[in-house]
């Protein structure tokens, strides 16, 4: 069974005197399949990806030896990219065989460059960090990919494969990030990663940061361990249990270095050894009081601090990388904030201009110091001149968006905050080859922040950031101005000691009911009827408002405190579309309360049972019932990566708990019921996309051509399924209304063609750009024309099969088969079945 989509340009006819007649042409009957899920029954329904193509976080680089134009990166959500021709393209390699989308390293063997290894699981431990699966190995340059173990590792730090050898390959796993495991350390693998031994372990909480490799002596091997944990409320970095160790035999044995390395409690540390001077070895540690660059000229028996400077050394938990230079003994580089170079052993250090700050991860290439590649938060980008000129991060679709909602503009707008980045209104259609530049702007706030457009006016805009911050932004006039709740400083303060204690995610939503009424949520549910003049409290305190979990985030050594760990906080809020004044409300510490008056009495209607310190991270009120309403919550931040979905009927009386069909390690972030059937819900997971027919009693994967990546939020409008991810950008499924017409009688019927929904004529090419560079880096434009989706019970004899004819009165105005024709000069030809083999241009 399955459900094909014709794409017809020219249909954009007057479709109100045009009637659709479905041919029964097929050939003799064959024995009939067996039952298909829904996702291959559905094939032929196929999202597209509008972008932006502006890069997201990229902790993981590699490039390859004796290939100037080839390279890869690692995307902290969006998996492992490749470009051919020097960054001018991106092409994603790996979503056909990927489990997860995070990566935290990449290596190539100088070797064999065809053969990768590609570690999962970023090392810089965000708060909103995703887990990985262990390692994956291409043996054709990243067209196939293989998993080869270390499921259990979760965060891998770096991949080092032996020169000479690329069945010799170590792994340097941080492990858990918010629990103790035993797959923390140095692994190696003999045999291409068939099998792997842990060859350096320290404990079952402190894990490996940093992995270096002599390449004039590839027995020599140097060692950097972390010992960190995070929780919801605070991230603490560093031990006893840190420091460095090397290896002279190729990791069977191990020493722990000292002489002059600072003792005691240290953080995260970063180590290279130089290629120009194999005894010079360089470290950047993390210590309260001796960190900085140290240098050791003798293979680390001894160490020297060379710098000791803060530029290089702040928020160490989320850089702490220094490469060497591959000729040069005397340069260095250290990633932070900036990006810095060192020309005279370390003791001085000049910033480098990059396309974007935050930076994570460099590779040099060993014959060429002045060809290298470098990533951040902005994405991933190339230099042939030593960084003086960069390739662009305007071509790499990786962003990481918290949340997504629309406007009321036709066609209409999509709007999200960027991870590091401006918030985004980008059109849901282009009008040119694609979905351009010019088809995106800021709207205020900030990276982290909800957004709310107004009803009836998506020129006005209303814009969240991290630390409570608010804007009113006019997109005619171009105006922001800062509406804050209340002026405070988040940053350096624990959450106990804010008058409001806002979420770095926190909440800013209108009324469905009223469009002068804008909600936003600190600790406290927050009203303004005039556009953030003044705002209103109208709920008491609706958290667990545990002081213990409210202090400053970090230490031992560093600490962090920019917001991200403010806690006990409302997490998400929905008014019910079907009752004004009916207002759920969610928190981070696993709390669900209810007001039905507009917020003068509230109830606490959290479902038994659920774990206790839960974050409830969405929630849908139905658009079907009044009672209904569904939450999605999350416990990874507790190691737990079960998904937890529940449903009330009756106001939170009682509740459901409805998982089954998702997997246990797929935990889940969103849940939505789609407006046009009831019972249909759609829920986002940390590994994809599933869909229920039967109101959550049971789910199937529905991912579609969706690349594996966290599904952070979504929304239906119009009929189409607009998905944020966190890292690959926005997707959109267009037309529901396969979905919508659903049963089991369909599977009785030899064809079955689909009433298509209204068409309009627009502009712009109906298919774009895509993420394959054949249209350039543009976001794909829906296709032109009608959207016709039809069924086949079975796969027909003849190569020709029609499907559907077009009439008006009697006359037939077009036919479509299943074969694709092309006509020389028809700009048609090849606009039919572009979206997933639909039918073909028309006969006669």
């Amino acid at each position: 069974m399955k459900i094909l989509r014709g794409l017809p340009v020219a249909l954009c006819l007057f479709l109100s005197t045009v009637n659709v007649r479905a041919a029964e042409k097929t050939s003799e009957k064959k024995e009939a399949p067996a039952a298909a899920t829904i996702a291959k029954a559905y094939e032929g329904m196929e999202f597209r990806n509008i972008g932006p193509f502006r890069g997201g976080r990229v902790t993981a680089v590699a490039g390859v030896r004796g290939q100037p134009l080839v390279y890869y990166f690692g995307g902290t959500g969006g998996g492992v990219w490749k470009t051919v021709d020097g960054g001018s393209n991106w092409t994603s390699m790996s979503d056909k065989d990927f489990k997860t989308g995070s990566v935290g390293a990449i290596g190539v063997a100088e070797s064999d460059p065809n053969v990768i290894y590609a570690g999962m699981g970023e090392a810089p431990i965000r708060g909103n960090v995703s887990h990985g699966d262990g390692v994956y190995k291409s043996t054709d340059g990243g067209k196939t990919w293989k998993n080869v173990g270390l499921k259990n590792t979760c965060q891998i730090a770096r991949v080092r494969v032996h020169p000479k050898n690329p069945d010799l390959v170590y792994v340097a796993a941080l492990g858990h990030v918010w629990g103790s495991n035993p797959e923390r350390g140095i692994f190696r693998s003999k045999d291409g990663g068939r099998s792997w031994d842990k060859v350096l372990s320290v404990s079952d909480k402190t894990g490996a940061s940093d992995l270096c490799m002599d390449p004039s002596n590839p027995r020599i091997l140097y060692a950097a361990f972390w010992q960190v944990y995070r929780k919801p409320w605070t991230l603490e970095s560093g031990g006893p249990e840190g420091g460095i160790w090397r290896s002279g035999d190729g990791g069977d044995t191990w020493k722990k270095l000292s002489g002059g390395l600072p003792d005691g409690t240290v953080g995260n540390i970063g180590v290279a050894v130089s290629p120009a001077r194999s005894e010079r070895v360089w470290a950047i540690v993390e210590s309260k009081d001796k960190g900085g660059v140290y240098r050791s000229d003798d293979g680390g028996e001894k160490w020297t601090k060379v710098n000791s400077e803060n530029k290089l050394r702040q928020r160490a938990w989320y850089y702490t990388r220094i490469y060497a230079d591959t000729k040069n003994p005397e340069s260095l580089y250290v990633l932070n904030t900036g990006f810095f170079r060192s020309n005279d052993g370390g003791k001085t250090y000049n910033p480098i201009r990059v396309p974007h700050g935050d930076n994570h991860d460099l590779w040099i290439d060993p014959d060429d110091p002045e060809r290298m590649i470098e990533s951040n938060d902005g994405g991933s980008n190339v230099s042939f001149n030593g960084g003086r000129t960069w390739s662009s991060i305007m071509n790499q679709p990786t962003a990481q968006f918290y949340r997504v909602t629309t406007d009321d503009r036709f066609p209409y707008w999509v709007y999200g905050a960027q991870q590091d980045n401006s918030t985004v209104a980008i059109a849901s259609r282009g009008r040119g080859r694609g979905i351009d530049t010019n088809d995106w702007y800021p709207v205020g706030g900030g990276e982290s922040g909800w957004i709310a457009p107004k009803p009836k006016n998506p020129e006005i805009v209303f814009a969240g950031s991290y630390g409570g911050n608010i804007s009113r932004y006019d997109h005619r006039t171009g105006q922001t101005r800062n509406v804050v709740v209340w002026p405070q400083l988040a940053i350096g303060r624990g959450a106990k000691d804010l008058k409001y204690r806002f979420q770095w995610n926190a909440p800013i939503v209108f009324s469905p009911h009223d469009p002068n009424t804008l909600y936003h949520a600190a600790q406290v549910l927050l009203q303004s009827r005039d556009e953030g003049q003044s705002w209103q409290e109208i709920s008491p305190d609706l958290t667990r408002n545990d002081k213990s979990k409210q202090g400053k985030s970090g230490g031992p050594i560093t600490h962090d405190d920019t917001g991200v760990e403010v806690y006990d906080t409302i997490f998400t809020v929905e008014e019910s579309p079907l009752e004004a004044g009916v207002i759920w409300v969610g928190t981070d510490d696993g709390l669900v309360q209810l007001t039905r008056d507009g917020g003068k009495n509230w109830q606490n209607v959290t479902p038994k049972g659920i774990p206790e310190w839960i974050r409830i991270n969405s929630l849908d009120v139905s658009p079907s019932d009044k009672g209904t309403c569904y939450v999605a919550a999350t416990m990874y931040q507790f190691d737990d990566f079960r998904p937890y979905l529940y449903k009330t009927a009756d106001y939170g009386k009682t509740w459901t708990k409805i998982v089954n069909g998702i997997p246990e390690n797929a935990f889940t972030r969103v849940i939505r019921e789609d407006p046009s059937r009831r019972g249909l819900l759609y829920a986002g997971t940390e590994l994809g996309l599933f869909v229920s027919f039967d109101d959550g009693a049971s789910w199937q994967a529905f991912q579609q051509n969706l690349p594996v990546v966290p599904i952070t939020d979504m929304t239906v409008k119009d009929k189409d399924l607009v998905v944020a991810t966190q890292g690959r950008s926005f997707w959109i499924l267009d037309d529901l209304t396969p979905l919508h017409d659903y049963r089991d009688g369909i599977a009785g019927e030899k064809v079955h063609v689909f009433k298509p929904r209204p068409a309009y004529r627009f502009p712009g090419f109906g298919f774009g750009g895509d993420e394959e560079g054949g249209g350039g880096p543009v976001g794909k434009n829906p296709p032109n024309g009608v959207l016709l989706n039809y069924y086949l019970k079975e796969k027909p004899a003849e190569k020709e099969v029609l499907i559907v004819e077009f009439l008006e009165g009697d006359r037939v105005l077009r036919s479509f088969t299943s074969e694709k024709k092309t006509r020389e000069g028809d700009d048609m030809a090849g606009a039919a079945g572009g979206a997933g083999g639909g039918a073909g241009d028309e006969e006669g």
